[in-house]
């Protein structure tokens, strides 16, 4: 399995991760952020692709090797699933954010079975709060959910909460620590900005960051 130092340094390399402390993002949520991570931008690199694709595949090997299903999150999770599902050669589905308001009206696409053991592949977890509501969906519909990959993670102490409390397991690829740690060691920022960074992740809504 490739190590989260490789796939951070791939992320870097084709700029799906944008490092700003001067002049931040704004997050849907409304929260300022000095970093804003596009992993949309893989698709479009075929090397760093199949990097990704290769390791998540060892990832749910190495972590959950009964799964029977993968899942993707709607939308950005969807390509990375079917990847995923192709190398493990296991069937693939993926959830809408809400139910279709025609046709069958699903919320889940593909087939799942009463107890089948699903694992669910996101690309980003930052709250948690969306892909959770996608395991909710599994839930509801009788999957067993053995937990979620997902490409990269802020490891923010909301997720972490949120995933806690819904018994919920997260393994990603790559990781805010060791992603600014490559960044500040190839020059991408400097380490104080490196430190800036880390003290929005523990205390997003306290701006003093920006200081």
């Amino acid at each position: 399995m490739s190590s989260n130092v490789e796939i951070a340094k791939a992320l870097l390399r084709i700029k799906a991760v944008f490092l700003r402390p001067e002049e931040p993002f704004t997050w849907a949520s409304g929260i300022k952020s000095p970093i804003y991570c596009d992993n949309r931008l893989i698709l479009s690199y075929p090397e760093e692709r199949n990097l990704v694709e290769d390791s998540m595949s060892e990832l749910i090997r190495a972590s959950h090797p009964e799964a029977e299903v993968i899942m993707g999150t709607a939308t950005a999770g969807i390509p990375h699933a079917a990847m995923t599902a192709e190398r493990l050669g296991l069937p693939m589905g993926y959830v809408r954010s809400s139910a279709k308001d025609h046709g069958r009206k699903n919320q889940i696409e593909g087939r799942i079975s009463q107890g089948q053991k699903v694992v669910v592949v996101e690309d980003l977890i930052s709250t948690a709060s969306s892909v959770l509501e996608c395991v909710k969906t599994l839930r509801e519909a009788g999957a067993d959910v053995l937990g979620i990959v997902s490409i990269f993670t802020y490891s923010m102490k909301k997720g972490l909460e949120n995933l806690a409390e819904a018994g919920m397991t997260n393994h990603s690829l790559c990781d805010l620590d060791t992603l600014l740690k490559v960044a500040s060691g190839e020059g991408y920022i400097s380490v104080d900005d490196e430190e800036r960074i880390l003290r929005f992740r523990d205390n997003p809504s306290d701006e003093s960051w920006r200081n």
